[in-house]
Formats: structure tokens, C-alpha cells, sequence
């Protein structure tokens, strides 16, 4: 058994080597036995590039709304609230809408695989004019 007390010695962390936009990362465990959990702050249309982990994603939206998308997959609307169980190997990105901050507690298994950057295109193709709406 191991306690982490709140906070304690772990920095807030501004993304940006597998990140689009502005992001932040406040752990909330350090990697342990291969499983990392972090709150992320995605400000209006900051996102992750493409990737994978190795024993799937846990994704519980706090607040805000945003989306998440499988490869080859239409992007899913998620907000306050969602719970996202994202599969072993499944490539994906999650990030916020263009209109709105998103914050979600992120439980990550076993190693992340980083892929490149979601163009700009894709995501403004994928969630702005004519693409999915937040109900």
C-alpha cells in the first residue's frame, strides 16, 4: 500500500511535446506500477496527439466539454460528468471543443505510445462548422 498526500511535491506541468494548444497536467499519482492519473486542463481547442496505451485509458470529464475520437471513428462529444473507457491499442485523441475548457481526470495503464500531432484540419474538420455538436 502507498498514500500520496494531495499535492505534495508534484508541480502543475504545461504540456506541449504530445499536446496541441494549451495544456496543463496536475498529477494526481505518480507513475505507479505502470498506471499514471492526472487531472489535465485543456483550454478551447487544445487536444493530445494520436496514441495508444498499452492496457487502456480511463477519461472522467470534471468540467467543461470536449471530445474524444478512435481512429477512423466519428469524435464523440463528452462533458461534465462522462466517463470514457478508451481499449487496449485503441489510437485516439481527447481534447476540448473550440468553445469551451475542458478538465478531465485522465487514468492511463501501462506505457502511452505518442504518434503525431492531430492536424488542424482534422480537428476543425472533426468538431467545428458541420462537425459534431455538444447536446
Amino acid at each position: 500500500m502507498k498514500v500520496f498526500r494531495g499535492r505534495a511535491g508534484l508541480p502543475s506541468e504545461k504540456r506541449s511535446a504530445t499536446f496541441s494548444g494549451v495544456v496543463w497536467a496536475d498529477p494526481v499519482m505518480p507513475t505507479t506500477d505502470k498506471v499514471t492519473i492526472n487531472s489535465v486542463s485543456f483550454a478551447p481547442g487544445g487536444r493530445t496527439f494520436w496514441h495508444t496505451h498499452e492496457q487502456g485509458q480511463i477519461l472522467q470529464v470534471t468540467s467543461g466539454s470536449g471530445f474524444v475520437c478512435l481512429d477512423g471513428g466519428e469524435p464523440q462529444a463528452i462533458r461534465s460528468g462522462d466517463v470514457v473507457w478508451i481499449g487496449a491499442g485503441e489510437r485516439h485523441w481527447h481534447g476540448a471543443s473550440g468553445d469551451s475548457y475542458m478538465v478531465h481526470t485522465a487514468t492511463s495503464l501501462g506505457v502511452t505510445s505518442w504518434q503525431e500531432e492531430v492536424a488542424e484540419e482534422v480537428y476543425r474538420g472533426a468538431v467545428g462548422p458541420g462537425g459534431p455538436k455538444i447536446a
